[in-house]
């Protein structure tokens, strides 16, 4: 028999720990999510995978709110994050900084997800787009690269919260190598 754990038996680090360990340097950038639950899920997600921050750009709400804390589950507390108003001012700066930018889309020349293994071993940030409009021209005309998730159905976009988890996961594996 295989016993499920309970919430107290997984041995996760406290708040307070998670706050000062060291984190992977990659940090999560959101253009104009308009979904609150959305943006909760990217705290919860961030949290997962031991992310630097996230910057919550233009549109994008800003914790305290209800309906964010609802996904995120106090994540909000434990995940640094910023706002700022200008998502290409921001760009700029990470990357005077020697921090590669990735813009997750589909764009004419992209590098798939499963070959992120080629991309140059540095701090990353990596941009999700708008519910609807995707990632800003102006912001994938300045990444460094454009990953694209592999898709193989009917459709031609996974949710933004779902798009996170699976992008965050590959670059944590690449990370703990």
């Amino acid at each position: 028999m295989n016993k499920k754990l309970k919430l107290w038996e997984l041995d996760r680090v406290s708040e307070e720990e998670f706050k000062i360990q060291k984190k992977f340097p990659i940090s999560v950038i959101l253009n104009d999510i308009r979904s609150l639950n959305n943006i909760g899920s990217f705290f919860r997600t961030a949290d997962a995978f031991n992310v630097e921050k996230i910057y919550l750009c233009g549109i994008t709400a800003i914790p305290p709110h209800r309906d964010i804390h609802k996904t995120a589950l106090g994540a909000t507390e434990s995940v640094e994050w910023e706002h700022r108003e200008s998502i290409i001012d921001l760009v700029h700066e990470l990357k005077a900084k020697n921090v590669l930018v990735a813009s997750i889309e589909q764009t004419e020349n992209t590098t798939f997800l499963q070959d992120i293994d080629k991309l140059p071993n540095q701090p990353i940030a990596l941009v999700f787009g708008n519910e609807v409009d995707g990632v800003d021209q102006d912001v994938i005309d300045a990444s460094d690269y454009i990953i694209e998730i592999p898709q193989f159905g009917t459709k031609h976009s996974l949710n933004v919260s779902v798009c996170a988890g699976v992008v965050l996961w590959e670059f944590t594996k690449k990370m703990m190598e």
